[in-house]
């Protein structure tokens, strides 16, 4: 599986099954998900695309794997909250700088509960983390405040 970041969108991810089948997701920043399946004899002609909301998301997910819900694991959505990964490039303003010169805690609210860096995740960093081109940060709060980080750390 292999993922493309959308700016603006979100997320795409790509996987081609063990039958040399391509099929693809498009993970809307706001919960819906595009699924589509492309042909078999023409990989890049789409043979199916359905757009489905984040209940129909959770449902399809409920369905292909009913044991992923764990009660240690708390569902952000019923909560209000989202939880994103945002990428940080390596054009990026903050590139090289502080995680506190950013102010994303006072500017959206939001949290940096973890940053992914190569193969490492850094758990809760400080307001002392230096970020660097090509980070992940896994951002939570509002829908408003993780647009508005997003917005911030792709600032250039």
């Amino acid at each position: 599986m292999s993922s493309t970041p959308l700016p603006g969108i979100g997320v795409r991810y790509d996987l081609t099954t063990r039958e040399d089948r391509r099929l693809s997701v498009v993970a809307h920043r706001e919960g819906g998900r595009v699924l589509s399946a492309y042909r078999r004899d023409d990989p890049d002609e789409c043979a199916l695309s359905v757009k489905l909301t984040a209940g129909e998301t959770e449902a399809l997910i409920d369905a292909l794997m009913p044991s992923h819900h764990s009660p240690n694991l708390l569902s952000t959505t019923d909560l209000g909250l989202v939880a994103e990964r945002v990428e940080l490039s390596s054009t990026s303003y903050w590139n090289g700088r502080h995680l506190g010169d950013t102010r994303m805690r006072t500017e959206t609210g939001v949290s940096i509960v973890a940053v992914l860096r190569r193969a490492d995740a850094i758990p809760s960093p400080g307001p002392e983390f230096r970020l660097a081109g090509g980070d992940t940060l896994i951002v939570i709060g509002t829908r408003e405040g993780v647009d508005g980080a997003a917005s911030i750390l792709g600032r250039e």
